[in-house]
């Protein structure tokens, strides 16, 4: 009971807190506490500290040992971003407050945990920034966790649309802080509104935005928190509209963390904007919340660009009650938009026609139907019957955009004919006769007979996709949940091959794949992988390049040279157009692994440029990271040993014996220090990183991080290993 009470004192604590108005945050307290006198006392209190810490930086400084100067991190994890259309503040009063290398000076928003600031950067050059840093009185073990899960969240984001990191650190006192590029722009629906978007064009910025969160799912992150206020349109010098996806603040990193640790942050909070939020992801005590909770959200805020506001109010739902709250977003369905439109005052409905740049009859008749069905099935309750992905959203949108079918909708053929001829009318016109006298010719029976079959036909499938979708939903749980070996029984029995793409099925089969390694039962980790590759294969957006990595190494560790041979093949073929360089590097990595042979170097060449260009254009920091590696072994897989040599030395730390990446480099030294007659240097680079690996495969491969490295980043060095010892054994 006393847990439960807790959870509800969090919930109101945290609701009341996005309450900045006092008059509705105390009828809000009123109606939430009732008579419960000691509950509302508490929840006074802790709002009045809060307000204390708001005021921490607009204070006079602190005395000198109490500043906070940065730490910089052993560990390139970053987070959120903050904006410049965030309210303005007054600067602080000491212009000289600084944290490391950065400047504040002034704050321009605030999150349930942190604070941002307008900052500029000192050195090495002098920009205006975003920083965002914990606010004092909030440091607390779960709060520090929830924040330290939104740097890593947004580490692994590489993504046009969304907002770029700059740099992340620690306080002194071991407050954590990030840096991120300051997003000058306007709220998406402000942005659509003012310049009188028509719903075409509305919709295709939308598709960007679906770009960026569909990046972050197969990245493993959830956002949780999708409204207008956290998608921010840019506009770039060549006029360009960028959509950029701010605050992962909220954000579950649903691999990588140990299910314990997920809960500990997420397990019992309320966590989200309500009139955006997901019936799943409100309900109490819930940890299985996945990426359809984005996709619902997706759906709210399509909502609100179509008709102007979103489908619940926020005020309504929060004054209602906590219970009243779950209840409307479990069981009320929102109005479908031009049902909405319909039912708005013809004042209401004419405005909002004009900043679509449409007349009211035509903006509803443009909502009727294709885009009714794709917000319905985006806000479905049971989210079962969501969109699967991020991905198939888009899609349905962009087939609305060619006037072509839209799998929202029942299929019922009189629709798909009803799309085919006006998109043929010439050719329909000059057969219409033809065809009317066709199916006239055609026997009831006959009629009968066809749709039962084929109703009968869409109804086993649908079963079957179903029910693979419960399966990989239920894998994908249970690996979160630290049971591998029930997640692994579910994936065996699930038939394939797939249809269709499961963001839950990469899931699974990759955490079976790292548990299985971790374990060295390598053969069946590489068939783990296998199929996750095959899943992601489905999906148009790219493929997720770690599972390459993967796959690639387990092969090889399993002895199946043959397997690798193919694999190798097919991935220079599959990524020779790809745009992403971080993801052609990684592969090209892979392909190295063994000696090439004349046609596959030549076949490498292309992505071997462009890594090239890539680690080129590299910041300095990060050109000194994992990014060498590829580069220096490509240069000496071309027989260019001295350039080898000149890029491995630039990312070596001689100090460092811990790391994946050192031990790598030291190899690649071995080699080309073997081919230049250094054999003195060669023999002590060859001690120094067999030492390394023979300690981290004695020990737990299953523990790993962005520093030292994982466990296919051990596997890769073990793999080289072997090579540098065999290039070094005195011949016999």
């Amino acid at each position: 009971m006393a847990d439960h009470s807790r959870e509800i004192e969090k919930a109101l604590f945290e609701a009341s807190l996005n309450l900045t108005d006092q008059g509705l945050r105390a009828a809000f307290l009123a109606q939430s506490c009732g008579a419960n006198i000691a509950l509302r006392d508490r929840l006074d209190r802790l709002l009045a500290n809060s307000a204390l810490a708001d005021e921490f930086f607009d204070l006079p400084p602190p005395p000198i040992d109490e500043l906070l100067p940065a730490v910089p991190s052993a560990n390139t994890s970053f987070a959120i971003a903050g904006t410049s259309d965030s309210p303005d503040c007054d600067p602080p009063e000491d212009p000289l407050i600084r944290i490391g290398r950065y400047q504040l000076i002034k704050r321009i928003g605030e999150g349930g945990c942190g604070v941002v600031y307008l900052a500029e950067q000192q050195e090495p050059v002098k920009r205006r920034v975003a920083l965002k840093i914990i606010r004092l009185g909030m440091d607390t073990e779960r709060v520090i966790a929830r924040f330290e899960l939104e740097r890593q969240a947004l580490a692994l984001m590489n993504h046009p649309h969304v907002a770029q990191v700059l740099d992340a650190g620690a306080t002194e006192t071991g407050r954590p802080y990030f840096v991120m590029e300051l997003v000058e722009g306007s709220r998406i629906t402000d942005y659509c509104d003012e310049l009188r978007l028509s719903t075409h064009a509305r919709i295709k910025l939308f598709i960007k935005v679906c770009g960026a969160i569909q990046h972050a799912h197969q990245k493993g992150v959830l956002h949780r928190d999708i409204k207008p206020s956290n998608v921010l349109i840019a506009t770039q010098a060549d006029t360009a509209s960028v959509p950029k996806v701010i605050d992962f603040g909220i954000a579950k990193a649903i691999t990588g963390l140990p299910s314990t640790e997920a809960t500990f942050i997420d397990g019992e909070q309320f966590i989200g904007t309500p009139a955006y939020m997901s019936p799943e992801q409100a309900e109490s005590g819930r940890i299985d919340v996945d990426t359809r909770a984005d996709i619902y959200s997706l759906g709210a805020l399509l909502y609100e660009l179509l008709t102007g506001r979103p489908p619940f109010d926020s005020k309504i739902l929060l004054d209602s009650g906590l219970e009243n709250l779950r209840r409307t977003l479990r069981e009320t369905d929102p109005p479908r938009p031009s049902r909405l439109l319909r039912s708005l005052d013809p004042g209401t409905l004419e405005r909002l026609a004009f900043r679509h740049q449409s007349e009211p009859e035509a903006l509803i008749k443009t909502l009727k139907r294709d885009l009714d069905w794709i917000v319905v099935r985006a806000l479905e309750k049971d989210r079962s019957r969501r969109y699967v992905t991020v991905n198939a959203l888009a899609l349905d949108l962009s087939r609305f955009l060619r006037d072509e079918p839209v799998d929202a909708r029942p299929p019922a053929r009189s629709y798909r004919l009803r799309k085919l001829v006006r998109r043929n009318r010439v050719v329909f016109a000059a057969t219409a006769a033809v065809a009317l006298a066709l199916l006239a010719g055609l026997g009831t029976s006959t009629v009968l007979f066809l749709r039962e079959r084929e109703a009968l036909r869409q109804q086993t499938l649908l079963r079957r996709q179903a029910e693979t979708t419960e399966q990989l939903t239920r894998a994908a749980f249970l690996t979160r949940e630290g049971g591998f070996e029930a997640a692994a029984r579910v994936l065996d029995a699930v038939p394939r091959p797939f249809a269709q793409p499961s963001f839950d099925g990469v899931i699974a089969f990759r955490a079976v794949g790292d548990w299985l390694a971790a374990q060295r039962r390598w053969a069946e980790a590489a068939e783990r992988f296998k199929v996750a590759l095959e899943i992601g294969r489905l999906d148009t957006w790219g493929p997720v390049t770690i599972d390459h990595q993967s796959y690639g190494v387990a092969m090889l560790l399993a002895g199946n040279e043959a397997g690798y041979t193919t694999f190798r093949r097919d991935a220079v073929g599959r990524f020779n157009p790809a745009n992403n360089s971080d993801a052609v590097a990684r592969v090209l990595q892979t392909c190295l692994l063994r000696p090439l042979d004349v046609g596959l170097r030549e076949q490498l060449l292309p992505l071997g440029a462009r890594t090239e260009f890539w680690f080129s254009s590299l910041n300095p920091r990060l050109a000194t990271g994992w990014a060498v590696i590829p580069v220096s072994l490509w240069r000496y897989r071309m027989g260019d040993y001295a350039e080898a040599r000149k890029i491995a030395m630039s990312g070596f730390d001689a100090v460092d014996n811990q790391s994946a990446r050192i031990a790598t480099l030291r190899l690649i030294l071995a080699l080309c220090d073997h081919h230049e007659g250094r054999s003195a240097s060669a023999a002590e680079h060859l001690v120094a990183a067999r030492q390394s690996i023979v300690y981290a495969f004695e020990g737990d491969l299953s523990r790993g991080n962005n520093s030292r490295g994982y466990w296919h980043d051990w596997a890769f060095a073990q793999i080289l290993l072997s090579e540098v010892e065999h290039a070094l054994r005195p011949p016999s």
